[in-house]
């Protein structure tokens, strides 16, 4: 085993899949392989990422998290987090198109009732749905209004991923008349829906991301999922937990990324290209800088690895606690996922920008591409400040504050 990356993700001790945990890890390596030989070409161009998504579709990863009893996967969240990071390792961009259309998908049918999740499990499946947007807090949001024809959205949502390839659009909205935040499911191909891409993103350019404007679109009653409000007597700790279950997420695809980069840089010098240094020939594997930056890079990945598997291991328990769960559990819970994407944070942005001291002034090229490496951790972090998660273990830790519910972007 090399030593530069961490294994993909800790073993779950549970296999209640459909296809077993072996089978789809077989499969997103296959896909990441595929993924990984045209990535800095599909990167550069830019394109919207129908041909991307057709791959992850026709692997059967999208319906990965729908239970086996609507023809889905039947895949648990363990499986799917490190299948994440199995992409992410060849494009994370893809990865975090693939992790939003997980997170949506399963906080949709968590929010509504039992039927309507079946429903929707059904139709998400024979029609190969890829979902997009987002239900984190902004500002202003897109408004709900109860009119004499029914409900209607109007507004705009800021920067949502998946929305250019998605078959269906979930998006926080608010009630006009209370304020109330809501999930609603919206059909993009409604010609009252606009989404506008961002073409000028200089990271994560293939995650299919930009805004969408409603003007007056009808939502039928059964396509408002379920309130997202964070008051304690709307939010059950169960529902809170969709909390941890997305931010791990984001903690697996920057694991990914800094897994992919130092492998990337490890391959590329083993091939002979080397920076030139006066006390070693070129490419040699003894160059002591070279040796300290690895050393330094595998503790940082190695080190957060870790910690998502601690929290990894706490979001399965609270998972599995289902109703019973507590507030005080859905909070450590919470919190030990905060300290695993700060950490994750700090490995993707260090491993990130030192791999490229490592190849030296070749990084610079354009047709080797590391730079996306960068480039894409650096977009994550601005969208997901680590920051935030360590105010929110610092008021854990000094005053025993909860984590607020907050939604990944």
């Amino acid at each position: 085993m090399g030593v530069a990356t961490a294994p993909s993700a800790p073993v779950s001790p549970h296999h209640g899949t459909a296809q077993g945990r072996a089978h789809w890890l077989r499969v997103a390596r296959e896909t990441a392989d595929d993924l990984a030989t045209d990535a800095v070409t599909r990167e550069q161009a830019g394109k919207v990422p129908f041909d991307e998504v057709s791959r992850l579709r026709e692997a059967g990863l999208l319906a990965l998290l729908v239970p086996a009893g609507q023809a889905g996967g039947g895949a648990d969240w363990s499986t799917a987090y490190a299948v994440v990071r199995e992409i992410a390792a060849a494009d994370g961009a893809i990865a975090q198109l693939l992790g939003c259309h997980y997170f949506l998908g399963w906080i949709t049918r968590s929010l509504t009732e039992p039927g309507r999740a079946a429903l929707v499990e059904r139709q998400s499946v024979a029609e190969g749905w890829c979902w997009g947007g987002g239900l984190a807090r902004r500002d202003p949001s897109p408004t709900l209004t109860r009119t004499a024809q029914g409900l209607v959205l109007d507004g705009r949502q800021s920067y949502s991923s998946g929305i250019l390839v998605a078959d269906r659009i979930a998006v926080r909205a608010v009630r006009s008349d209370t304020g109330e935040p809501l999930a609603v499911v919206v059909d993009p191909t409604d010609h009252r829906v606009r989404i506008d891409g961002d073409a000028g993103a200089f990271g994560q350019r293939l995650a299919a991301g930009g805004a969408v404007e409603f003007d007056a679109v009808p939502v039928a009653p059964v396509d408002v999922l379920g309130s997202l409000s964070a008051d304690e007597d709307v939010l059950s700790p169960a529902l809170a937990l969709a909390s941890p279950v997305g931010r791990l997420l984001s903690v697996q695809l920057l694991l990914g990324m800094t897994e992919g980069v130092l492998a990337e840089a490890r391959e590329y010098r083993s091939a002979g290209h080397a920076p030139w240094h006066p006390a070693w020939p070129t490419g040699s594997s003894q160059d002591p800088h070279v040796l300290t930056a690895y050393g330094e890079l595998t503790v940082l990945a190695r080190s957060a690895s870790a910690l998502a598997g601690q929290a990894l291991s706490a979001v399965e328990g609270a998972l599995a606690r289902g109703a019973d769960l507590s507030y005080d559990e859905c909070a450590e819970a919470s919190v030990l996922v905060a300290v695993a994407e700060a950490a994750a944070s700090r490995a993707a942005q260090e491993s990130t920008t030192r791999a490229l001291d490592i190849i030296g002034a070749r990084s610079a090229s354009s047709r080797l591409g590391f730079d996306r490496f960068w480039r894409n951790a650096r977009a994550h972090t601005l969208y997901e400040p680590p920051s935030h998660r360590l105010r929110d273990v610092g008021d854990y830790f000094l005053n025993g504050a909860h984590p607020p519910f907050v939604l990944p972007a």
